[in-house]
C-alpha cells in the first residue's frame, strides 16, 4: 500500500474554529479586565484578510489550471509549497475565522457601548474574510491532487 497525503479533516477545521470561538469570546473580557480597554478591530483586519482570501484563490485558480487542465508538471518543491501553504491556510483561516466570530459575539449586549456595533461589524467581516482564506486554501489543496494516471516514470 502506498503512503498517501490526505485531506485535512472536517473535525480538524472544525476544532480550530472551535478554539477561536473561545479564544475570541474570552479575549474582550480579558483584555477589558486587565488593561481596561477591550481590542479595537479597524478596517485594516478584514481588508488585508480579504485580500489574502483573493492571493489564495488566485494561487488555488492558476494551480488547478496547470495541473489539472493543461496537464502541466509543477516542479515538486513548488507543488509541495503550495500543499504545505494550503494546509496551514485552512487551519488559520478557520482559527481567524473562529476568533473574530467570537469576538463579535462577545459584544453583543454592549448597547450602552458606541465602538460596540462597530466591532461587531468589522469582526464579523474579518470572520467572513477568514472563511475566505479558509474556503480558497481549500480549494487549493484540492488542486494540488496529482490525478492517478500520472506515473512517476515520465
Amino acid at each position: 500500500m502506498k503512503p498517501r497525503l490526505r485531506p485535512i479533516s472536517a473535525a480538524a477545521i472544525t476544532a480550530w474554529a472551535i478554539v477561536g470561538l473561545i479564544g475570541g469570546w474570552v479575549l474582550h473580557p480579558l483584555l477589558e479586565h486587565w488593561r481596561g480597554v477591550a481590542p479595537v478591530v479597524t478596517w485594516v483586519q478584514p481588508l488585508v484578510l480579504a485580500l489574502i482570501a483573493l492571493i489564495l484563490a488566485g494561487t488555488a485558480w492558476t494551480t488547478w489550471r496547470q495541473l489539472q487542465v493543461r496537464r502541466e508538471h509543477l516542479e515538486p518543491h513548488h507543488a509541495v509549497n503550495r500543499l504545505v501553504l494550503a494546509k496551514a491556510c485552512i487551519l488559520v483561516g478557520a482559527l481567524l475565522a473562529g476568533g473574530y466570530a467570537g469576538y463579535a459575539v462577545s459584544w453583543l449586549g454592549y448597547s450602552g457601548d458606541p465602538l460596540a456595533g462597530q466591532r461587531i461589524l468589522r469582526s464579523l467581516l474579518a470572520a467572513a474574510a477568514g472563511v475566505g482564506i479558509l474556503v480558497a486554501s481549500r480549494v487549493l489543496e484540492r488542486a494540488c491532487r496529482v490525478r492517478e494516471d500520472d506515473s512517476e516514470d515520465d
